[in-house]
């Protein structure tokens, strides 16, 4: 016991000592500043700039590297959830959803200043958006049953909407089929015409870029169509 009470009685006088060597090199350093400022203050503040900047460069640094990594978490997340979600669950959304997915499926493929604009006196618009290579786009979305069809009418509304929003490009994107002349007014006019196949591809991880090169395609023969009336209903 008399033991410990020595070491520890050491310790604190080792502890002393330290302290009042600092606290001595500390006032020492600071009666040169005083007495040589003159000489020293380029120097002492030439140091502080460069301690800011230093510390600025790495708060900056810090800061990317953590809203790049939760980018990506946030992207990987989407992955999963898209891997797993069903057209049946997008059929059970509301208009809102549908429209909150379609926006979220835009930033997942490197899409920006994506945001919702779906609503009363929506302009024909939905989403808005810029795609990866930096052109602007409008997109309209339509959560309708299966068994309708988008007729040529909802299309030319698009148009509308592309010229008022002054976007490069016009996407309909729909859970349903688009008749033969709306499919044909769309590849005529550039508009970029999701069904819901498509839709299921994109859902699943393609992206909406590589949907654009199977324009106007996708949805099968008189055969298909037969089969999609027998499983929709008409």
């Amino acid at each position: 016991m008399a033991g410990r009470r020595r070491g520890g009685a050491a310790a604190r006088r080792r502890r002393a000592a330290r302290l009042k060597t600092l606290t001595v090199g500390g006032g020492l350093v600071l009666v040169l500043l005083v007495v040589f400022w003159s000489a020293v203050w380029p120097y002492v503040t030439g140091a502080l700039v460069i301690g800011g900047v230093g510390a600025a460069g790495w708060w900056l640094w810090r800061t990317d590297r953590l809203v790049r990594g939760r980018d990506r978490l946030w992207r990987q997340e989407e992955a999963v959830k898209a891997g797993h979600r069903t057209l049946a669950e997008v059929d059970a959304m509301t208009g809102t959803e549908f429209e909150d997915l379609v926006a979220s499926l835009c930033r997942r493929d490197g899409c920006t200043q994506v945001r919702r604009v779906g609503g009363a006196n929506d302009n024909g618009a939905d989403v808005v958006g810029r795609l990866p290579d930096g052109r602007t786009m409008v997109i309209q979305c339509k959560r309708y049953a299966p068994s309708s069809t988008i007729a040529s009418r909802e299309l030319r509304d698009l148009l509308g909407a592309q010229v008022h929003f002054g976007a490069d490009l016009a996407v309909f994107v729909t859970t349903t089929r688009f008749s033969r002349p709306s499919e044909r007014f769309a590849v005529q006019h550039g508009i970029l015409a999701v069904h819901r196949d498509h839709l299921g591809m994109w859902n699943n991880g393609a992206s909406l870029l590589s949907v654009s090169e199977v324009n106007g395609r996708g949805q099968g023969d008189s055969r298909h169509r037969a089969r999609w009336k027998r499983a929709y209903g008409r």
